[in-house]
Protein backbone atom coordinates (compact mmCIF):
# COMPACT_ATOMS: atom_id res chain seq x y z
CA UNK A 1 0.00 0.00 0.00
CA UNK A 2 1.56 3.57 -0.86
CA UNK A 3 0.99 6.22 1.72
CA UNK A 4 1.35 9.50 0.51
CA UNK A 5 3.10 12.46 2.77
CA UNK A 6 4.98 15.66 1.90
CA UNK A 7 8.15 16.49 2.39
CA UNK A 8 10.55 19.29 2.63
CA UNK A 9 13.87 19.29 1.16
CA UNK A 10 16.27 21.51 -0.12
CA UNK A 11 15.87 23.19 -3.85
CA UNK A 12 19.06 21.97 -5.11
CA UNK A 13 19.00 18.37 -4.37
CA UNK A 14 15.24 18.30 -5.50
CA UNK A 15 16.80 19.56 -8.79
CA UNK A 16 19.33 16.66 -9.02
CA UNK A 17 16.50 14.24 -8.20
CA UNK A 18 14.00 16.05 -11.00
CA UNK A 19 16.88 15.48 -13.25
CA UNK A 20 17.41 12.17 -12.28
CA UNK A 21 14.15 11.28 -13.27
CA UNK A 22 13.74 12.98 -16.48
CA UNK A 23 17.04 11.37 -17.62
CA UNK A 24 15.20 7.78 -16.42
CA UNK A 25 11.50 8.94 -18.18
CA UNK A 26 10.14 8.89 -14.53
CA UNK A 27 8.03 11.03 -12.44
CA UNK A 28 10.09 12.30 -9.51
CA UNK A 29 7.83 10.24 -6.77
CA UNK A 30 8.90 7.23 -8.87
CA UNK A 31 12.75 8.30 -8.18
CA UNK A 32 11.62 9.56 -4.43
CA UNK A 33 9.99 5.89 -3.35
CA UNK A 34 12.86 4.13 -4.61
CA UNK A 35 15.15 6.12 -1.97
CA UNK A 36 12.62 5.98 0.66
CA UNK A 37 12.47 2.51 -0.12
CA UNK A 38 16.17 1.28 -0.39
CA UNK A 39 16.75 3.62 3.00
CA UNK A 40 14.36 1.43 5.06
CA UNK A 41 15.94 -1.90 3.94
CA UNK A 42 19.21 -0.39 5.09
CA UNK A 43 17.26 0.39 8.40
CA UNK A 44 15.46 -3.36 8.72
CA UNK A 45 18.89 -4.81 7.90
CA UNK A 46 20.49 -2.98 10.61
CA UNK A 47 18.11 -4.27 13.47
CA UNK A 48 18.48 -7.47 12.84
CA UNK A 49 19.75 -9.32 15.32
CA UNK A 50 23.18 -10.62 14.44
CA UNK A 51 24.78 -13.53 15.85
CA UNK A 52 28.34 -14.43 15.67
CA UNK A 53 30.61 -16.66 16.64
CA UNK A 54 31.93 -17.27 20.26
CA UNK A 55 34.92 -18.76 21.37
CA UNK A 56 34.52 -20.47 25.42
CA UNK A 57 38.33 -20.83 25.81
CA UNK A 58 37.29 -24.46 26.91
CA UNK A 59 36.77 -26.48 23.89
CA UNK A 60 33.46 -27.00 22.27
CA UNK A 61 30.60 -25.16 23.17
CA UNK A 62 28.61 -28.62 22.18
CA UNK A 63 31.37 -29.99 24.58
CA UNK A 64 30.10 -27.31 27.48
CA UNK A 65 26.63 -28.00 26.86
CA UNK A 66 26.67 -31.12 27.74
CA UNK A 67 28.42 -30.63 30.90
CA UNK A 68 26.29 -28.44 32.55
CA UNK A 69 22.43 -30.00 30.78
CA UNK A 70 20.16 -28.05 33.22
CA UNK A 71 22.39 -24.59 32.56
CA UNK A 72 18.65 -23.28 30.25
CA UNK A 73 16.15 -24.18 32.63
CA UNK A 74 18.39 -23.00 35.76
CA UNK A 75 16.25 -20.03 37.50
CA UNK A 76 18.75 -17.45 37.36
CA UNK A 77 16.29 -14.91 39.14
CA UNK A 78 17.61 -13.23 42.34
CA UNK A 79 16.80 -15.07 45.68
CA UNK A 80 14.31 -13.03 47.68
Amino acid sequence: MIRRTTLAAETDDLTVLEGEARRRGVSLAHVLRELVAARADEVRRSRRPRFGIVSSGHGGLADLSWQDEDAPYRDHSPSR
